[in-house]
């Protein structure tokens, strides 16, 4: 019994070095979290290699020196498929932009709503932001990022739903505090602390209608689901069964992030998740032939592209 006491101790140790790589790779598809840790590079190397997916760009970026640790920026989407028997193209029900600086330490994560109304780059209309997906997938939605916002977009991060609701019970159920009781899809949400899996977990951060705060209340509900995925994949639990996390993952996301890419991102830029700043762009809403938009006033879009750029600008 004392040589167990002993080695518990360089066990939970060894764990603890998992997670590094682990909370690397749910920070590049997820929430921009990183660490590292060699001995499971082969395993997130299988998993980042089947969602690598690079895309064809309208204009070809200048590269990023990931080396020189120089500022970048991601484009994280939630995609509403993958789930509930949805197999189309659909639309990003979330859409995030990260700004990450390693040299100022501090990476920022906009939400930006989905319903923004926006120029759909390279399709010639003015419509919903979450429409681009729809228009023409992942690369129109980063065209019409960069219009919006006036910054480069260096890589992109796309999860379905599928992938959510598999991800939740890969770490195990979710603690929530829901700030009011709803009805979705048949399941009963009561006002206050509870736990989801999978799929009840899904639904949470599906509703939108019956909440008073709108796609903006959904979104908070999204980042609470996300901190909950997070405390869970750094618990011992999560550091044990990082294996089915990765698992859970790999078919359901895409991203350009290259395998090599992650390695320096793992090394170099760990700092730069020391202050993580969340902001949410919010517009007014709108009416427009019976569609319902939300409009970014000047002021506030000229504040989120001033805040981004000021990331991608520091230290450089």
């Amino acid at each position: 019994m004392g040589t167990k006491r002993r080695r518990a101790p360089n066990r939970k140790k060894q764990l603890k070095k998992i997670l590094t790589v682990l909370v690397s790779t749910l920070l590049v598809l997820i929430l921009l979290l990183t660490a590292v840790a060699a001995k499971v590079f082969y395993d997130v190397k299988s998993t980042t290699e089947n969602a690598y997916e690079p895309i064809a760009r309208a204009q070809r970026l200048k590269e990023i020196d990931l080396k020189q640790q120089e500022p970048f920026s991601v484009l994280l989407l939630g995609v509403d498929t993958g789930a509930l028997g949805r197999s189309e193209q659909g639309r990003s029900d979330t859409i995030m932009v990260a700004t990450v600086n390693p040299k100022t330490e501090k990476t920022v994560l906009v939400s930006l709503p989905r319903d923004a109304y926006a120029e759909i780059a390279g399709h010639g209309t003015m419509d919903k932001i979450n429409h681009a997906y729809a228009f023409g997938g992942t690369a129109m939605t980063i065209a019409t990022v960069e219009k919006l916002l006036d910054i480069p977009i260096n890589y992109y991060v796309t999860i379905n739903m599928q992938g959510i609701e598999s991800l939740v019970d890969a770490v195990g159920e979710v603690e929530v505090s829901n700030p009011f009781a709803f009805t979705y899809e048949e399941t009963e949400f009561p006002k206050g602390v509870q736990k989801l899996d999978g799929s009840n977990a899904l639904k949470y951060v599906r509703m939108r209608y019956d909440d008073p705060e709108g796609d903006y209340g959904r979104q908070a509900r999204q980042r609470q689901l996300i901190a909950g995925i997070v405390k869970n994949a750094i618990s011992f639990k999560g550091l044990s069964s990082y294996q089915e996390i990765l698992t859970s993952l790999g078919s359901n996301i895409k991203t350009d992030v290259h395998f090599s890419d992650l390695k320096l991102l793992t090394r170099k830029y760990r700092g730069a998740f020391s202050e993580i700043e969340s902001e949410q762009a919010k517009g007014e809403g709108f009416t427009q032939d019976e569609i319902s938009y939300q409009r970014l006033s000047s002021e506030e879009l000229v504040r989120i592209q001033q805040l981004l750029k000021a990331q991608l600008n520091s230290g450089v």
